[in-house]
């Protein structure tokens, strides 16, 4: 997910030394408390709960969101067949039943999945959720060309040739074959072929149920989507604010995974990063939806006040900060070009630019730690975090570019952090020859702009800054957006290199098949092996973030599915 940005998806793994991650006995906060405890548990309900960042989501339509925080947003409103429970650490990796009644009855040979749903399960408009509605809302991410954005694993995972087109386009009473509804508490699935990771598919917001007398096109369903959880959206004005109210046909009875604790949640969107900072300090707002981390001003006040850092936290994420170099922009369809980069750039002035060692380990390769499949493959030396000078001249002269070449570099322009991640990669490149041009774009706009290769191509964005965190906690859902190149997409695309290498689609293909997880990992880790001999990314740090929560907060808990606080869990301890 991108964090995405990051954004953005975010299981344990390495990091920058452990700060420290005990709770006291009485549930309090102390630093990092959130990794491995849920701080200030209380069942109390009331107040309104204050979300405020310095981006817009991507996308409130569950089959087109693709940022974190969207994702985690959407714990609010949206339930699915199968969901992450709220709690720290491997505990919240473990997948239990949201809609369905249990977990899914799977046949001998890997391809059906036979789920159940519970009852007493409604929509926000009182009408009975349905398996009707979730297939629907499963057919929606099949029209791509209608509602680009989201993640599209379940068209690999259940278009047996069909070609299915959507449901705007589709003329055929049945559907999409490969999900049949024998009643409406009843939804079977049928793979193309066994995937172990499919579980966690169902369990993205893109499965969620949608009725289809509500689906009012792109731009209108994307401001007031259905709601199968305990808020709805009240009103969405893009880039400034969000109003979520209770639901009120949602029954806890039904629902074991969400407390529902504030009467309302508002997400309130401001332009300027170091306001947002000031405001979380000051008690006035509660969180930062994005999680990226505190400005610098803020970090240093946080890091020298034992009150405030008490309410901080910095917990390693399944997240890689890069730098993407595109194959299909010249001169980056010349490999040595690319390494040129590479070797250019000063690791530790970009992490730096990120926060120093509060941003994270330096990252030497594609695969965060704590992936099954990651190792310590350095074929850059990026672990010694310096520019090597020579190298870069000498792949420079091998790209036929000895006196160095202009280009372009895509940044999020409500991302500080990035930008000043850019501003550092240009001086680094500058003592080459490089010279590199930033362009700046709002960051809700991603999958339009350098989630398009035709804007990328047109705009010549040779390079782009962003983040990536695992869709879910494996290999595939790591590094398999990414390289994938039957996940080019025109819109919405996140294999922003625009590699299909037939080697790595063998092995990607080869994993797909795979049930035993060591072997899934064995071909993962010669992808990402490939990946950097490709000279595709320049992997920039592991990423950590230093933010801060109001003290006010109650069952405060990281969650290492999102990579970041879990949103749906948090309640309010002064009911205000």
């Amino acid at each position: 997910m991108s964090l995405v940005g990051v954004m953005a998806l975010t299981a344990a793994c390495g990091g920058s030394k452990n700060h420290g991650t005990s709770s006291d006995s009485k549930g309090g906060s102390s630093f990092n408390a959130v990794a491995t405890s849920i701080v200030n548990p209380s069942d109390k309900k009331g107040g309104t709960l204050n979300l405020w960042g310095s981006q817009d989501v991507d996308f409130l339509d569950t089959a087109r969101a693709y940022y974190a925080f969207a994702w985690d947003l959407q714990g609010l409103y949206a339930r699915t067949l199968v969901a992450y429970p709220s709690k720290p650490g491997k505990d919240g990796l473990q997948l239990q039943p949201d809609l369905a009644a249990s977990m899914p009855t799977v046949s001998a040979d890997g391809l059906t999945y036979t789920f159940k749903l519970k009852s007493g399960l409604k929509f926000d408009d009182g009408k009975p959720i349905t398996s009707k509605d979730i297939k629907y809302g499963i057919e929606r991410v099949f029209a791509q060309d209608l509602l680009p954005g989201g993640p599209t694993y379940l068209i690999d995972d259940l278009d047996e040739g069909q070609k299915y087109p959507g449901p705007y386009k589709d003329k055929s009473p049945e559907g999409l074959k490969s999900v049949q509804t024998p009643d409406d508490s009843t939804i079977v699935f049928t793979l193309k072929q066994p995937n172990s990771d499919f579980l966690y598919h169902l369990a993205m917001g893109s499965a969620s149920p949608v009725e289809q007398s509500r689906d009012t096109g792109a731009d209108a369903y994307n401001k007031a989507p259905v709601s199968s959880g305990p808020y709805k959206v009240a009103s969405y004005v893009p880039n400034k604010s969000i109003k979520f109210v209770r639901n009120p046909y949602w029954d806890q009875s039904t629902d074991t995974l969400r407390k529902a604790l504030p009467d309302a949640v508002n997400v309130t969107i401001t332009t300027n990063a170091d306001d947002l900072d000031s405001r979380l300090l000051a008690g006035t707002a509660d969180l930062d939806i994005g999680q990226a981390g505190v400005q610098t001003a803020a970090q240093a006040k946080i890091l020298t006040d034992p009150k405030l850092k008490a309410y901080a936290d910095d917990v390693p994420s399944m997240t890689i900060r890069y730098i993407s170099i595109q194959t299909k922009v010249a001169p980056f369809d010349n490999i040595h070009c690319r390494k040129a980069v590479i070797y250019a750039a000063n690791g530790t002035d970009l992490q730096t630019a990120r926060g120093g060692q509060w941003a994270g380990k330096l990252a030497t390769n594609m695969l965060p730690p704590g992936v099954l499949g990651a190792d310590n493959y350095d074929p850059y030396n990026l672990a010694a975090g310096q520019s090597q000078i020579d190298k870069a001249k000498q792949e420079l002269a091998a790209c036929g570019k000895p006196n160095g070449f202009s280009t372009n570099i895509a940044v999020r322009n409500n991302r500080q952090k990035e930008v000043k991640e850019a501003e550092q990669l240009q001086a680094a490149l500058a003592k080459v020859g490089i010279k590199l041009n930033l362009y700046q774009y709002d960051g809700a706009q991603s999958a339009s702009t350098v989630g398009a290769p035709a804007v990328m191509h047109q705009k010549q964005l040779g390079l782009n800054v962003f983040g990536w965190g695992a869709d879910y906690p494996t290999a595939p859902g790591f590094l398999g957006v990414l390289v994938d190149g039957n996940q080019i997409l025109p819109a919405g695309n996140n294999n922003y290199t625009e590699v299909n290498d037939p080697e790595i689609q063998s092995w990607i293909a080869d994993a797909k098949k795979a049930t035993d997880p060591n072997v899934v990992a064995a071909d993962y880790t010669k992808i990402n092996h490939k990946v950097m001999d490709l000279a595709l990314y320049l992997p920039v740090v592991v990423d950590q973030s230093l933010n801060y929560y109001n003290p006010r907060l109650t069952n405060v808990t990281f969650s290492q599915a999102l990579g970041m606080i879990d949103f749906k869990a948090l309640g309010v301890s002064d009911g205000k």
